[in-house]
């Protein structure tokens, strides 16, 4: 809502020395969002004066028309001799009043006028048009032409307005009131604590019999109907100079009298209008809705098919108008002067709030009007509206207001609110007082009985107060709210971090600590992506959950993976020479149920009942959080330290290992095969969950194909883990070490066994056979050769370190412990001392 500074001191009398910064701030501590201050004519200097053109002469020779013209401007120029001015507009004729800026002047811009030679003349100025002079669309985009009443050499700096200070306020859903002048001078008023004159306080006729006839079928769209008719108006006054200048300061483009005088209204009462040709309506105006395959051609020129749910006005032909939203191009009044309206019908009407705010959505055409109505508009000022309207039409365009005034109201009570006079206190954590409360809420128009306990009448201005924590924030409001004190919240014993939270903010601190960087991707996929990691059609992660309204058609349904996402990250950083990668996203992945049911809507009145929550629970897909890891580029950087490392499919695994450190769960590492890791460069984990193993994530290097068609680096690895399922096998927060004082005893081991044994069986097998003197066992050597060891034959090189909490080993306890070790491996895969 733009508001000029100079409209708002007609309803409040501001202080002359306050400028528009100060009303900004004053606003702003109300509690309204005023966004800025546009300082109008801030660098205009005259003189800037009223001109008639005396004579045109049309210069020949040019690529362009060019007119040299001789223009009456009074005692302005010092002299009183016509000033000679070049123009190329053609909108004017000898003898017209227009505006004419003189030699010395500047205009918006900092555009410095001075006497100059061009097209083969000396020009002494310009003759100016609305764009020279920064005041709006007006649509003519020509040399303004005044009315003839205007004197020559008038200043016509203050004639036009044209210096002002404009307030731009970002009007929140909840505060619709201040979608007009009436609104936003009430909050002044109340800021400032200076008395408000209501421009709706008006005398308005009572409703008779003889006005124009109005019927409504649908009295929940429409609770309020106005209807006020004015006759013999002269269709081709344009409107005065004041009026356009407040409209163009308030965003709005002049069109013609009746349309500004209705525009003008909304702008200043809040009350959307509408005015009829009352030659083109037939028949009573009712209002229903809309008729399944109606259409509507409205103002804009475009043929609308309604929707049964459309709030319609309409006359004894059918829909004239979408109500609140935009009127029909058949009734429409004329534009400027080729307009032949002489008589109008007024409407002034209050519809529902939700019904607008559907219809504007759906047909896409938000409008003045519908902004305003679906926010909540004075039901009550529509009477006031359509009063005023009939006073300038009459005072303006010379029409005669006829006898008749239609009135249809649906009965309503008033809105009351029962509050407690300290509530307000207690909310804000400070105490105002009865009185206090009383006085903020009558000042925003509320009536107040009561003591200890208010009754509070609601103003019909503010639908938003509904119940007491409404009030208690006016209160608070007014009040200041940089007077309440700063306090800290004190949550009770036992509301801190689950330990869920607990071990995903371990799990991510880990991965960064490890050299992994998060990113955060978006939850929605679609089945190309599935295709191009070969992922197979009887896959669950080809099961996917589809929105009802996808961003993108291209995703239309939630993730059953995070590799999708993270893979894209990771292909537009190596795409932008980022080429060492490592990175790592948690979140959740979307499963659909067996068997799907579908949530009713629930209540907005209190607490849903717990069976309703249940259905609601019920109705939701699973949500596993997952966690998953991409890599590619160098692991270790090369350097004056020695040589790099690239990433490959063991540091996805070793990932994975430190998720489950993490958790302090025993995590499984076997070969697997599974889309879209490498076949023989796959690993699946598993961890044991109610005495069974179950697979709960894959890791390793992504297949060569899936590489080239997603167009990712050579040797990407990835990982990807069920964080859900890696907690429920968790053992707790993992324990720290015990550090002991005794030495350890390190004895090496080389077994040599068949190629297809994993060497983590054979770990396994180690760590079981050596017994509780084993502390730690470390796969430092994979050795291959056929000559040496035999076809289909490996070697695997073991580190064991074996200590005991009480005592020094003895050599001959840690060999023994070794030999149980190996003894262990030998009796459960046939593995033999290399060199035995």
């Amino acid at each position: 809502m733009r508001v000029p500074l100079s409209w708002l001191r007609e309803y409040v009398d501001l202080p002359a020395t306050e400028t528009g910064r100060d009303v900004q701030a004053k606003l702003i501590s109300a509690g309204l969002e005023v966004e800025t201050v546009e300082q109008l004519g801030a660098d205009l200097k005259g003189p800037l004066v009223v001109g008639q053109v005396l004579t045109i002469e049309e210069l020949e020779g040019f690529k362009k028309p060019i007119r040299f013209c001789t223009v009456d401007v009074g005692q302005a120029n010092g002299t009183g001799e016509p000033q000679e001015i070049v123009c190329g507009a053609r909108n004017f004729s000898v003898g017209d009043k227009v505006v004419v800026v003189l030699p010395g002047a500047t205009l918006p811009g900092g555009f410095h006028i001075a006497a100059r030679k061009t097209y083969g003349k000396v020009s002494h100025g310009m003759i100016c048009s609305t764009d020279e002079l920064g005041m709006g669309d007006d649509g003519s985009h020509g040399i303004i032409v005044l009315p003839p009443e205007h004197e020559v050499g008038t200043d016509a700096i203050e004639l036009l307005e044209l210096v002002d200070e404009v307030l731009d306020i970002a009007v929140t859903p909840d505060r619709g009131y201040c979608l007009s002048m009436r609104g936003v001078a009430r909050e002044t008023a109340t800021a400032y604590g200076l008395p408000l004159r209501d421009p709706a306080l008006l005398d308005v006729p009572a409703p008779n019999a003889f006005g124009y006839p109005v019927q409504i079928t649908d009295p929940r769209g429409c609770d309020r109907f106005t209807a006020r008719t004015v006759t013999g108006i002269e269709p081709e006054t344009r409107s005065p100079i004041w009026l356009k200048r407040r409209l163009q300061k308030a965003g709005m483009r002049p069109i013609s009298l009746a349309v500004d005088i209705t525009n003008y209204v909304m702008l200043e009462l809040g009350q959307p209008l509408h005015a009829y040709d009352r030659t083109r309506v037939q028949g009573a105006i009712g209002v229903r809705r809309a008729e399944k395959g109606e259409k509507l051609t409205t103002l804009d020129d475009v043929t609308r098919t309604l929707d049964p749910e459309d709030l319609v006005i309409v006359d004894d032909r059918g829909p004239i108008g979408l109500a609140g939203v935009m009127g029909g191009a058949h009734t429409e009044i004329g534009d400027g002067l080729e307009s032949h309206t002489t008589e109008v019908v007024i409407e002034s009407a209050h519809f529902d709030p939700i019904a607008i705010a559907r219809t504007a959505r759906r047909h896409k055409l938000s409008s003045e009007a519908s902004r305003r109505f679906e926010r909540g508009v004075d039901p009550l000022a529509a009477a006031a509206a359509a009063q005023r309207t009939v006073d300038l039409l009459v005072l303006l365009a010379g029409g005669t207001a006829d006898a008749g005034v239609t009135e249809v109201v649906a009965p309503s009570a008033p809105a009351t609110i029962t509050i407690p006079a300290d509530h307000p206190d207690k909310v804000a954590g400070m105490t105002y007082g009865r009185e206090t409360v009383v006085r903020r809420l009558q000042e925003i128009g509320c009536d107040v009985y009561g003591q200890d306990e208010l009754v509070v009448s609601v103003p019909s201005w503010r639908p938003d107060l509904t119940d007491p924590n409404d009030l208690a924030e006016e209160v608070i409001r007014l009040e200041g709210y940089e007077n309440l004190p700063s306090t800290l919240p004190r949550p009770p014993a036992g509301r801190g971090l689950t330990p869920r939270q607990r071990l995903h903010r371990r799990i991510g601190r880990a991965l960064a600590a490890a050299g992994y960087v998060e990113a955060l991707t978006y939850p929605f996929m679609g089945t190309a992506v599935l295709d191009q990691l070969n992922v197979p059609a009887d896959d669950p992660r080809r099961t996917l959950v589809t929105l009802v309204n996808p961003l993108s058609d291209e995703e239309p349904a939630l993730r059953t993976t995070l590799l999708p996402g993270l893979l894209g990250a990771l292909r537009r950083n190596d795409g932008r020479g980022s080429h060492d990668l490592a990175l790592f996203e948690t979140g959740l992945v979307f499963h659909p149920k067996a068997e799907r049911s579908v949530a009713g809507i629930l209540p907005v009145h209190g607490r849903p009942a717990d069976e309703d929550l249940a259905t609601l629970q019920a109705a939701l897909p699973d949500q596993p959080k997952h966690a998953a890891v991409v890599l590619a580029g160098a692991r270790e950087q090369a350097g004056w330290w020695g040589k790099g490392r690239p990433s490959d499919w063991a540091d996805a695994v070793e990932a994975a290992r430190i998720l489950a450190r993490e958790a302090g769960t025993e995590l499984i590492v076997r070969k697997g095969q599974y889309e879209p890791w490498h076949p023989g460069r796959c690993a699946e984990l598993l961890v044991v969950l109610d005495g069974e193993e179950r697979v709960i994530g894959h890791a390793g290097e992504l297949h060569p194909g899936v590489l080239k068609t997603l167009g990712l680096p050579a040797r990407t690895s990835a990982m990807e883990i069920d964080l859900d399922a890696l907690e429920r096998a968790s053992a707790g927060v993992p324990s720290a070490p015990r550090i002991s004082a005794m030495p350890v005893a390190t004895q090496d081991v080389a077994l040599v066994v068949d190629q297809a044994v994993p060497a983590a069986e054979v770990e396994a097998a180690l760590r079981e056979g050596a017994g509780e003197l084993l502390e730690a066992i470390r796969l430092f050597d994979v050795y291959h050769n056929e000559e040496q060891l035999g076809d289909g034959r490996k070697s695997l090189a073991y580190a064991l370190r074996f200590r005991a909490a009480d005592r020094t080993l003895t050599a001959d306890e840690a060999s023994a412990a070794r030999d149980a070790a190996v003894a262990t491996a030998a009796e459960r895969f046939g593995a033999v001392l290399r060199g035995a």
